[in-house]
């Protein structure tokens, strides 16, 4: 990966002085109507100007004022919205920490840091606890910002390597134990309810163990625990939903159960407050209703642990230690401890422990598990090496530059986390169905009961009480809620993984829906590494020249201008000092140097400052159709030269291309390249649509021009000239190979800078779409099918209703088939190998 693009990694992300963003995991979360109702309750707060919760990370990402807002207020909001903030604690003690100045120094840099919760100094243990929420700032962190005060800490309970890992595993636990109870206490008791109804020998011999009044007093033993103590969760989040007026599912399971169960208790007491035959027992019903919809709770926690595999597989790409070399010894560190410009020693075989610049020695290094491309790359003296890449062959000594969350693997498990955490705009018309779709469940519910009290056959109060609860149990909105959050996770996760950075949610909706897909030409569909093929000159020494040309290019870094500052270096030019430099981007470029004026540009530069070019217009004609582009050099208002350069296409790029329209995209190149170099380069790639000529914002305005069509467009670039382009299209598509300025104003990422990576990720964009698409229909399509099923539609015709148990089942089911088919993209295969 070049300079460029590691740099543009460990600059994203900036929020301006007045605006803070934290992460934080929020548990207890288990539909859409909660994501809504803790969205809600932040977005009142004072000072939050924007609140997103994703179900399926169960994260909450919120933009707030951090001098109006503290945290502890957003973590309060969502606790007396009736959910968890997740935090965690630490305690570390400070070297040099002697007295209470020290001390509240350190206490109030570090609760100014976005994700500091508290932070405690204890003078006389020389120490300081910490809570923190680990989703938006790490122990490194509280490290650097220790060790930018002067102090030295020592890390006393260590962060987990997976936090988020060990929670997964805690909740499993804690579901485990009380699935564990209910399926203990719930298969007796079903079958104490249904072996009398298959045998009436059964019967009797349950009758002579004891009278069937005591077994119903059994059913009643059996099933408390499992409605109390199994389902306990279900009560506490269920009561919160109902406080804040805004029901969801574990409402709806809390009111269904405890309506079975609460029946069933009185029928037992009290069976003459009942009309003749409606005393019935449904324990049974109460309790795998519990059961039923635990074991669905289990295995969708388990589901939806694997969809953020791919994150956890970054993270455990990054080494714990490092071989350092300080002042001629070295020792083996913690990665904690490495400074930037600490000179770290790695051997074959090891994985490169952070980013930094080779110093000495030379080796071929795997990079594929940050940019997806197979083929190692060699290091040598001066060559950037990245974290978490393996050493094959030799060994080398870097110096670090960037450590910690600087680092490119952190930035880019960041952008997958953020892409994960937004919402793309499919998923903002569920959050407004998921918000009135439980009342209006209830109400259905209550509308069943009234219907069968009124005109159901005898006895109506047991039809009318058994349909009302299974309404309200299948109609549980589960589904719904994580149709798109799981969908998105897997879809970025395995986006990361072929070396396509998703900087956004969004971004894969609309690359989905991209029709037009427009490529810029340097550095871009070719391989911006150009070189000097021809020189034409007229009253003026080639060398002398060169050497002035050379000198005003090495101010600039278009890849042409490099081009030329190549040449003059592999002649053995000396290169005089610019005094002053001008670049005028799209068309070339003016210096001072020497005395001279010297100016640098297509033919069109040259006719906008009035010289004349004809002496050189066929040799210009000449070079451009055969793919080269002519530069006019002009010496104290005199073009004296012409410089020929050829940049050839990419490896990739023409099969990439091939395969965008094979797919229906229709494919154009921009490029401020005359028409004729234009022409060739796109005859080359395979390109019949070419816009030439165009300057930086004439692109966006390209862009523009096809999306007034109607279409939807995708840009493609590298260079600074490039931003608006990518800022103005529907997706933007930077290189990653590219300046700062082109990744940050990218909506995708392409790490390899091979254009085959636009085709993965426009097959894995559609492939995502297409499952969203295929959850949602599942979950909306079950809700319309089963809900009439439970009201009792299809008794009038075939004398079958729906059991509250079974309810319970189909509901559980359709959460596990929709994560489960979001987890089908981790195997999406990429249409083009890069």
């Amino acid at each position: 990966m070049g300079n460029q693009a590691a740099k543009s990694l460990s600059s994203m992300g900036t929020e301006s002085p007045r605006t803070a963003e934290v992460t934080y995991k929020v548990s207890g979360m288990s539909c859409a109507a909660c994501v809504a109702r803790v969205e809600r309750a932040l977005r009142k707060q004072t000072g939050v100007s924007n609140a997103t919760v994703n179900l399926a990370t169960e994260k909450t990402t919120v933009t707030y004022d951090p001098e109006v807002t503290p945290i502890g207020d957003l973590l309060r909001a969502v606790d007396d919205a009736g959910y968890t903030p997740v935090t965690a604690d630490t305690e570390i003690a400070v070297g040099d920490m002697s007295d209470s100045g020290g001390a509240a120094r350190i206490e109030h840099t570090l609760g100014r840091i976005p994700g500091i919760v508290t932070v405690s100094a204890n003078l006389a243990a020389g120490g300081i606890h910490v809570s923190y929420l680990p989703e938006s700032v790490g122990l490194r962190h509280i490290y650097e910002a220790l060790h930018a005060l002067g102090f030295e800490p020592v890390e006393t309970t260590g962060e987990p390597e997976d936090r988020e890992g060990l929670a997964r595993a805690a909740e499993l636990a804690s579901l485990r134990g009380d699935l564990q109870l209910a399926l203990a206490l719930s298969i007796p008791l079903v079958i104490v309810v249904m072996a009398p109804m298959v045998s009436s020998t059964v019967y009797a011999l349950m009758e002579g163990i004891m009278p069937i009044g005591a077994w119903h007093w059994l059913q009643l033993i059996l099933a408390t625990p499992v409605q109390f103590i199994a389902g306990r969760r279900f009560y506490r989040q269920g009561w919160a939903e109902i406080r804040h007026a805004s029901p969801g599912m574990n409402s709806l399971v809390m009111l269904g159960s405890t309506a079975a169960w609460g029946y069933s208790l009185v029928a037992l007491v009290a069976p003459r407050l009942f009309p003749q035959g409606t005393a019935n027992l449904y324990f049974e019903a109460a309790a795998m209703i519990v059961t039923l919809i635990l074991v669905g709770r289990y295995l969708e926690t388990r589901a939806k642990a694997r969809t953020s595999e791919a994150i956890r597989q970054l993270m455990r790409l990054q080494s714990k230690t490092a071989r350092v070399r300080r002042e001629g010894i070295e020792s083996e560190v913690p990665i904690e401890q490495l400074v930037p410009g600490d000179e770290v020693v790695v051997r074959p075989g090891e994985i490169v422990p952070t980013d930094g610049v080779v110093v000495s020695g030379r080796s071929i290094v795997d990079e594929s598990m940050i940019s997806g491309e197979p083929i190692p790359v060699e290091k040598m003296t001066d060559s950037e090496v990245v974290g978490a890449t393996i050493n094959k062959t030799g060994a080398f000594v870097f110096r670090a530059t960037r450590i910690g969350a600087d680092t490119v693997l952190a930035r880019i498990v960041r952008m997958v986390e953020q892409a994960q955490n937004s919402k793309p705009p499919i998923q903002n018309q569920a959050d407004k169905i998921a918000g009135v779709f439980v009342p209006i469940v209830i109400i259905i519910s209550l509308a069943t009961f009234a219907v069968w009290i009124a005109w159901g056959p005898e006895p109506a109060l047991n039809f009318a009480f058994v349909n009302a609860v299974s309404v309200m149990v299948v109609a549980c909105p589960c589904a719904m809620g994580l149709a798109t959050p799981t969908a998105i996770m897997v879809g970025t996760g395995r986006a990361a993984q072929l070396g396509i950075l998703v900087r956004k949610g969004a971004a894969l909706e609309s690359l989905a829906k991209v029709e037009v897909i427009a490529l810029d030409k340097t550095g871009t569909l070719t391989k911006g590494q150009p070189e000097v093929t021809d020189l034409y000159l007229d009253g003026m020494n080639e060398s002398e020249l060169l050497a002035l040309v050379a000198a005003a290019e090495d101010k600039s870094e278009h890849p042409l201008g490099q081009a030329i500052v190549s040449a003059a270096r592999q002649r053995g030019l000396t290169l005089p000092t610019v005094d002053t430099f001008n670049a005028l981007p799209g068309l070339g470029l003016e210096a001072e140097i020497a005395g001279h004026l010297i100016q640098l540009g297509a033919d069109r530069y040259m006719h906008e400052l009035g010289y004349d070019v004809a002496h050189f217009s066929d040799f210009a004609t000449s070079y451009a159709t055969t793919g080269k582009t002519p530069l006019f050099a002009a010496v104290d208002g005199r073009v004296v030269g012409l410089i020929a350069i050829s940049d050839p296409i990419k490896d990739g790029s023409r099969a990439a291309v091939s395969a965008l329209r094979s797919m229906g995209l229709r494919v154009v190149m921009l490029t401020g390249d005359n028409e004729r170099t234009a022409r060739a380069v796109a005859g080359a790639a395979g390109i019949d649509s070419v816009r030439a000529e165009v300057l930086p914002d004439q692109k966006a305005e390209v862009i523009r021009d096809l999306q007034s069509e109607g279409r939807n467009v995708a840009f493609v670039g590298d260079g600074i000239n490039d931003a608006p382009a990518l800022a103005q299209a529907d997706v933007g598509i930077a290189i990653g190979t590219g300046t700062d300025i082109a990744i940050e104003a990218g909506d995708v990422v392409l790490i390899s800078g091979d254009l085959r990576g636009i085709v993965n990720a426009v097959t894995l964009a559609r492939r995502t779409l297409k499952t969203i698409r295929i959850n949602f229909f599942w979950a909306y399509g079950y809700n319309a099918a089963l809900i009439p099923l439970a009201a009792g539609a299809l008794y009038p015709l075939a004398h079958a209703l729906l059991n509250p148990m079974f309810a319970a089942a189909a509901m559980s089911i359709s959460s596990v088939l929709v994560v489960t088919n979001s987890l089908r993209l981790r195997r999406v295969r990429p249409a083009l190998r890069v």
